[in-house]
Parts: C-alpha cells; structure tokens; sequence
C-alpha cells in the first residue's frame, strides 16, 4: 500500500500568547483557521515540537542591540514598536517559539527524518530587518532557519520562496550579497514595504541570487503559477539547492482584506506542485514552509489546506500546464521585465 510522505507540522498553543490592540490584523485567533486545516489532515502528518531560539541562533541573522530592543520592549508591553508592529508581555518568549518552530521544521527535513513540512508560527517574520522590528514581525524565522541549516547542517545551497502577497524586505536584505542562498519573491508591487522592484537583484558575491517577481494588483492563479514555472524554475534549477524553505503567506487569497489579489486554494495547490516537483528534482524533495501573513479565515484554510494536501500526497501532483505568454498580457510583461534583469545569468530565461 502506498504511503504518504513523511510531512511534519508545528503547532503550539502558546503561539496565541501574542496579542496586539483590538482589531488588530495580526491576531490570534489567525491560527484557528489554519489548525483546522491541519487537524482535517492529522493522521498524515507529523507532530514537531516547537522550542525557543536561542541568543545564538537568532544573531546569526539580527544584531545584538535588536535583540536588546526587543526585550527593553516587552519589559514596557503593551507597547507599539512602529504604527503596525507591536508587542505584549509574552511576545519575546512568542518570537523565540516561532524562530524555533522554524529551526526545528527545517533541520528535521534536512535531516531526512522528514521529507517536508509547515509551521503555523506566530508572529511572522519576514518584513524583520537585522536591526528592526516591522510589518508584525519581531525576528525573521525562515532567515534565522536558514542560517542554522548551513551553521549545524552543513548545508551550502538553500532557496527561501516568499510567496506572501508582501515583499520580505527582511530577508532579501538578510542574504542579498551572499551567494549561498536565492531569495525569490512574488509580491503585490508597488505596495509594502515599498521594496522588491526587479532591478533589486543581489550585491557584491550576491548579485544575480535574488529574484523578484513584481506583480500588479488583481494577479491571481495564471500569473502566479506562470511566474514561477518561467522565471523561479529556471533558476532554481540551476542553483540546484539543497533544501527549500517557503515563507508562506496565504495574504494573496482573493478573499484576504490587506491586499488586491486574487488567488485561490486551486492556486495555492498549483504552486506547491511546482515547489514540489522543483524539490524532488534538486533536492531530494526537501520543503520546509514557514507560515508568514493571511488575515482572513478563509484564505488561511484554504492556503493551508491546499499546501498540505500537495506536500503529503503519496505520487506528485501533476504540475499545472504551461502557461501561455498572451502578447500584451500582464504575465509576458512581468516575465519580460524580470527576464531583462537576470538575462546575464540565464539568457534564455522566460521560456518553457
């Protein structure tokens, strides 16, 4: 009989113990919907348990004097950081839980113990700059994750997809001039943070390993599983990394209230195809997700559900046909735009 794979999964109640003003979008109860979608597929999955990251791990990504804010903060919670970034009496042991989470889920899947897996972390992480707090996120977990990899893994290629509707300005910054690690991004653009435009394509060492996908508002599945077919697999496939880590954000969902796209569970699906085949041809099959934004029931039930369900199938999901370049159409002109840029690295870049 065939088995499903070995999927891990990250849930810890005390993720809920950092907690914002009323109405705030960052909330809670967020993870009630994607714990529903994981409990609907829990005989296929593998509990992770979830621990605090340590001061070293976290400083292999953010500087000493960020941890101290951090910890002045919580000192003083409640306490606003900046106009959306806040936090509570337990946000620093929260913060430390979800970076953690993060380290565990990764390392377990490099380990092989593991073939894939998603943590539903709270606070996300990826807007978190080495010396800043923002966007909701106090530490960058997928960052921090990624740097324990390569510090007790051992591992020398790693890719970090960042398909939340949001650019990870944290986490392009974090790895733009280090060759080690692709940093490849969908995002709404021009939106927050306001960076991620195509031309930002790595420095020094780095140029040519970041990989921003600009898209306008209204893109839904065909743009989005186009983007990725033409423009990350290519590259991906040539970087030939060790493991992927997606920071996973279900902020694209066409019913999501912080954002213009229109992205479904079908697209979720198709994309995690794509990431899927793209790991068993490079690495083993190797994916770690990292939950990021989504602030909507239903775009969080979906995403996860739709993730999940592609990661734990027993033969890989058929990969979503090619997508046509209509001329004139919004995906030629975001495949042209990003194919221009890296054109050096991968001339023939754009084409299936």
């Amino acid at each position: 009989m065939a088995v499903p794979r070995a999927t891990g999964v990250v849930v810890d109640r005390r993720y809920r113990d950092h907690r914002g003003p009323a109405g705030h979008p960052e909330r809670p109860d967020r993870l009630s919907a994607v714990e529903r979608a994981i409990d609907a597929q829990s005989e296929h999955l593998t509990p992770v348990a979830a621990r605090p990251a340590s001061d070293e791990e976290i400083l292999r990504v953010h500087d000493a004097e960020h941890l101290a804010r951090i910890t002045q903060a919580v000192r003083q919670a409640p306490l606003n950081l900046d106009p959306d970034t806040y936090v509570s009496a337990e946000s620093l042991a929260v913060a430390r839980l979800a970076a953690g989470g993060a380290i565990e889920l990764a390392r377990q899947v490099a380990s092989g113990r593991l073939q894939s897996g998603l943590a539903a972390v709270r606070p996300p992480g990826h807007h978190a700059e080495a010396g800043r707090a923002m966007g909701f996120c106090l530490f960058n977990n997928v960052a921090i994750a990624a740097r324990a990899l390569q510090a007790e893994d051992g591992l020398e290629r790693i890719l970090i997809l960042d398909w939340d509707v949001h650019h990870g300005n944290g986490t392009q910054h974090s790895f733009e001039a280090d060759p080690t690690v692709l940093y490849a991004s969908t995002h709404q653009f021009p939106y927050y943070p306001g960076t991620g435009a195509a031309g930002e394509a790595g420095c020094g060492r780095g140029a040519g390993f970041t990989l921003n996908v600009p898209l306008p508002a209204g893109c839904g599945d065909a743009v989005y599983t186009g983007a990725l077919q033409r423009l990350l697999v290519p590259v991906a496939e040539k970087f030939r990394p060790q493991l992927i880590l997606v920071s996973c954000g279900f902020d694209a969902h066409v019913d999501d209230p912080l954002a213009a796209m229109q992205v479904t569970g079908a697209g979720f699906a198709a994309m995690t195809a794509i990431v899927r085949a793209l790991a068993e041809a490079t690495c083993g099959g190797r994916v770690a997700c990292v939950l990021e934004g989504g602030y909507a029931a239903s775009s969080l039930y979906e995403g996860t559900q739709a993730v999940l369900s592609v990661l734990t199938a027993t033969e890989t999901p058929p990969l979503p046909a090619p997508v046509a370049l209509t001329p004139g159409g919004v995906l030629e002109s975001v495949v042209g735009r990003v194919a221009q840029v890296h054109r050096g690295g991968h001339p023939r870049l754009g084409g299936i």
